[in-house]
Formats: structure tokens, sequence, C-alpha cells
């Protein structure tokens, strides 16, 4: 039971810090990074992930890193975004990784659209007391790509194995 909502909450919780994280002071820390991967490898061996299966997960969080940081090096993306998403390639695998790029790709293009647009106006007089707010506006600043990368993770969450295997009618009776 302890496994089943660790597996129910330890993810959508750290997606949902990262969102907020990126949203409030434009920056992911390391520690939700760091906390992924650490989820991931205290959580694959007791769900009896196979060794097989946690290797090609390794594999998809290996991939997506490299080529996160390649899109970091050329300025596309922060660096706390190309961990995030790294460490949510870990926990996905390659079977659910191209609908994870797909949504997080979508949602983030939607993002830059409507913050562009938006930081076309001015910030409405109200809302100038609120440093985040701000910076997000800030034509200078850059986009919190971490709300589109935890969303699309949010997204595909419940197709994996992670939530499939979860014996809710277990959870519900304590």
């Amino acid at each position: 039971m302890i496994l089943d909502i660790a597996r129910l909450m330890l993810f959508p919780a750290l997606m949902a810090f990262a969102a907020a994280s990126d949203l409030f002071t434009m920056t992911i820390s390391n520690r939700i990074s760091l906390a992924l991967v650490a989820g991931f490898l205290v959580l694959a061996p007791l769900g009896g992930m196979g060794l097989n299966d946690f290797l090609m997960h390794l594999g998809a969080g290996a991939t997506v890193l490299v080529v996160a940081f390649g899109c970091f090096a050329m300025g596309w993306v922060g660096g706390g975004d190309a961990k995030v998403a790294a460490g949510v390639a870990l926990w996905f695998g390659f079977d659910h990784l191209l609908n994870y790029l797909l949504y997080a790709s979508l949602l983030g293009g939607a993002l830059t659209l409507l913050l562009l647009y938006a930081r076309q106006w001015p910030l409405p007089r109200p809302l100038t007391g609120q440093a985040w707010l701000l910076r997000l506006h800030d034509k200078q600043t850059g986009i919190p790509y971490g709300i589109a990368l935890a969303i699309g993770a949010l997204m595909v969450y419940p197709e994996t194995q992670w939530i499939k295997s979860i014996d809710v009618t277990h959870l519900a009776m304590h």
C-alpha cells in the first residue's frame, strides 16, 4: 500500500513543484531532478520492474539528457528544463516518451505564444507589485517551459504502468 501511495503521489507532486517553481522564480532546482532520479531508482525495483525495462528507462533518460543539453547549449531551453525532461523520460521510458514530448512541445508552443502576446501589453497596475509577474512579463526573460514539461508529464502519467499497476480498490478500503 505504501508503494502504491508513493507511485500515486511522488511523481505528480514533483511535477507540480517544478511547474510552480518555474512560474514563480524562472528556475527549477536541481533537487527536483535529483528527487525524480532517486524516486525512480527506489520505486522501480520495489515495484518489480525487470532489469531489461530498467535499462530501457535509463536509456530513455540518458537520451533525453543528451538531446536536451544540446538544446541548452544552443540557448533554446534552460538547464533545469533539460534535467526535468530527462527525469521524466527516466520514469516514462521509451514506451511513453513520444507522447510526452509531443504534449510538452505543443503545450510549450502554446505557452510561448501566450506569453509573447501578453508581453505586448502593459501589465495591469494592480499586478505590478508582484515580482514574479513582473519577471514573467519582462520581454527580456525566457519562457518558463517547466510548466509545459510538467503538464505534459501529468497528462501522460496516468497511462503508465506506474499508475496502472496501483490497486485502487485496495487503497479505497483503507
